[in-house]
């Protein structure tokens, strides 16, 4: 009895937190810490203080006074404000269908090619996004305008003699469209390849075996065990389309007022604050967009258990 317990004991002291394990585990956490604390500081001074300062600009008046709801109901009454929001409602639209389809597509895509290949067409994709975003837009600019476009062929083609045929209100949403992919696609293919090499090659060969094709791999396996990349990558697209307002800010001063410069809800804003001096209201606009943002994550992550993990299942 007293070997079994002698050669007990060892084990029992391997496999239990001994003095050194102790060290590194906590050593780990405060490493955890370390890198989380810069990241919270960031967020707590430039966006947790000034939401609640909008907050208290949205709910008082210019001589500080509380209103409540009224600065809310102010600016929704008026007349730019619902046009304002239907733009941005149907350029949303637009670029998370281009942006889900597109993106998943083509990080699928690279990840059937040989490795050298996708390394090379992902440092393409992701090489405007390198661009500074103001800088790609007005790349953008410049091949939209078929005076000086290389592309002035196919836009004379396409029946837009002018750059004012071009930024038509109708196309607009489109034309937004189109900048945002070109600058902000690249990032999110990278990170959707990152991904799918996460899946298990067991699971891709098993499928592979039992007959799969190339489209039943990526619909019934690769797609639905990347959806939380897919989720999570929509939250981020929406808030960043309901907030657009460089693209249509330059085109307006490009156009030489040639287009409504309140297009979007923060345009909109930006008039209300720049143009009128009147904070208070432009707080109140940027908290509907923060409430639509909110509910708009609050219902992905409910529907596609971003944050759940394999004790949850």
């Amino acid at each position: 009895m007293s070997t079994l317990n002698t050669q007990a004991r060892p084990a029992v002291v391997t496999v239990g937190q001994s003095k050194p394990g102790r060290r590194v585990a906590r050593r780990s956490g405060l490493a955890g810490y370390g890198f989380v604390s810069l990241y919270a500081i960031l967020l707590t001074v430039f966006g947790v203080l000034p939401t609640f300062y909008a907050i208290y600009l949205a709910l008082t008046n210019a001589d500080g006074q509380f209103v409540g709801l009224g600065q809310f109901i102010r600016t929704a009454q008026d007349f730019r404000f619902p046009l304002a929001f239907l733009n941005a409602a149907g350029y949303v639209v637009i670029w998370l269908v281009v942006l889900l389809v597109m993106t998943i597509g083509l990080a699928l895509i690279l990840h059937q090619r040989a490795r050298a290949v996708s390394s090379a067409f992902r440092f393409v994709f992701y090489l405007p996004g390198a661009l500074v975003g103001v800088a790609g837009i007005l790349v953008w600019l410049f091949m939209l305008d078929p005076a000086v476009s290389p592309a002035s062929g196919l836009l004379n083609a396409l029946g837009f003699t002018s750059f004012t045929a071009v930024i038509a209100p109708g196309n607009l949403a489109t034309i937004f469209v189109i900048m945002a992919f070109w600058t902000g696609a690249g990032g999110w293919i990278v990170v959707m390849y990152g991904a799918l090499n996460n899946i298990p090659l067991e699971i891709m060969d098993a499928a592979r075996v039992d007959g799969a094709s190339t489209w039943q791999i990526a619909w019934r396996i690769q797609i639905p065990m990347i959806k939380q990349w897919i989720a999570y990558m929509a939250i981020l697209a929406f808030a960043g389309g309901t907030q657009i307002f460089a693209e249509p800010q330059l085109v307006y001063n490009a156009s030489g007022s040639g287009i409504n410069p309140t297009w979007s809800p923060n345009q909109l804003a930006y008039s209300y604050a720049f143009d009128n001096n009147d904070f208070n209201g432009a707080a109140a606009i940027s908290l509907y967009l923060l409430v639509i943002g909110l509910v708009a994550a609050a219902l992905i992550v409910s529907r596609t258990g971003l944050f759940s993990t394999k004790d949850d299942a």
